[in-house]
């Protein structure tokens, strides 16, 4: 078993449901999925069930196998919301839950 370094792999969970989203939109199986890319079917369960993430280039390669694209591109980070979230997690959930209803009330009225 290789290790990948983490720029390498997208978060299991995102890849996992991307995968299977793609395979149940084209209506196939996994093994249709799996012949279409010449990989065992249970490669493809793994992946889907999140226990193994496929490298970004056998992610988009999976995708497409499917009938679709997933365009990768860089995007700029917005980190205004940051330093409010850190903020936020300092607080109790409590607190934060009176917070955001707060915050509804008065986003309410101005409706």
């Amino acid at each position: 078993m290789t290790v990948s370094s983490p720029t390498s792999r997208l978060p299991r969970v995102r890849s996992a449901a991307l995968i299977r989203e793609a395979r149940l939109r084209a209506g196939l199986t996994q093994a249709e999925l799996a012949e279409r890319t010449g990989r065992d079917r249970s490669v493809i369960a793994r992946w889907e069930q999140g226990a193994v993430a496929p490298s970004v280039e056998t992610l988009v390669e999976l995708v497409r196998s499917c009938g679709f694209d997933l365009p990768l591109a860089l995007a700029p980070y917005e980190t205004e919301g940051d330093e409010r979230l850190s903020k936020n997690l300092l607080l109790s959930p409590e607190r934060r839950v009176r917070r955001m209803l707060s915050s509804l009330e008065r986003g309410g009225r101005r409706g």
